[in-house]
């Protein structure tokens, strides 16, 4: 899969490619990434990207030329170096923005699965509304908060979407228990433990050394739901409404409710 990036900031990509165990995706071109600097594509010594919003008001407007022409460069590399469907199917261009969709687990697995995007990061007060109608096929959010561009928000997409990938990580199942998998029916990761038994006069959670692995698999669900009742009642819901909570999973959750507990025993 390929993924162009229409940034101001090239350089700040620098470390998400070249440094963690993702690094692998990019490196073996699973994922491949391509940097279009903007003011390449712009006009004038200055280069100039942005000007004042029409109507007055604070900060700058990003142009939609210089994007446009960006744009325009990217396609024709793609399909110049594209075959059979990937050259007839051209690839979404996704803008950062706070009116976008909401990044979940889903939409990640979606875009890991896929040929690729052209992901526009926005800076300013925003860009041209005449070229997001022309041009702009998806939009998306982390959340309710606004960055200073959307460099980190592109970085967070490929990161998750590089992880996904086959022999990325160093265990290949490692993502299956990650909070939100479909494995885990949506629903948050268990806590974990590691090497002292005992650190600051704190305990490993005695089932957790026990060896018993059915017994260590029920604590690790039922911490998986208390947390997520406790934390994110919503998911629990999801997943049942979804008919993904057994008998087990339910009378747990009652216990839950009857002593008025949001934590699992240990």
């Amino acid at each position: 899969m390929r993924f162009d990036v229409i940034t101001l900031f090239p350089e700040l990509f620098a470390p998400l490619l070249q440094a963690g165990v993702t690094r692998r995706a990019y490196e073996s071109g699973q994922v491949q990434v391509r940097l279009w600097p903007l003011r390449d594509f712009a006009e004038g010594n200055y280069r100039r990207v942005d000007d004042r919003p029409f109507g007055g008001g604070p900060g700058m407007v990003m142009q939609a030329q210089p994007l446009l022409a960006c744009l325009q460069a990217i396609r024709a590399d793609r399909v110049a170096g594209a075959d059979g469907a990937d050259a007839a199917e051209p690839a979404p261009l996704v803008l950062f923005s706070p009116i976008g969709q909401r990044l979940d687990h889903a939409s990640v697995a979606g875009w890991a699965g896929s040929s690729g995007a052209i992901l526009l990061c926005g800076r300013y007060e925003g860009v041209d509304q005449r070229f997001i109608d022309a041009h702009v096929d998806a939009q998306i959010s982390l959340g309710d908060f606004v960055l200073s561009g959307g460099e980190i928000a592109a970085m967070a997409l490929l990161d998750a979407v590089a992880r996904l990938q086959p022999g990325v990580l160093h265990d290949e199942q490692s993502h299956m228990a990650d909070s939100f998998n479909p494995a885990l029916d949506g629903l948050l990761d268990s806590p974990h433990y590691t090497r002292p038994e005992v650190w600051q006069d704190q305990a490993v959670p005695p089932v957790l050394m026990s060896g018993n692995h059915a017994d260590i698999a029920r604590w690790r669900r039922e911490q998986s739901l208390a947390l997520s009742q406790r934390l994110r009642p919503e998911l629990v819901t999801a997943a049942r409404q979804a008919g993904r909570l057994s008998k087990a999973d339910e009378a747990f959750l009652r216990g839950l409710a009857a002593t008025g507990r949001q934590d699992a025993q240990s």
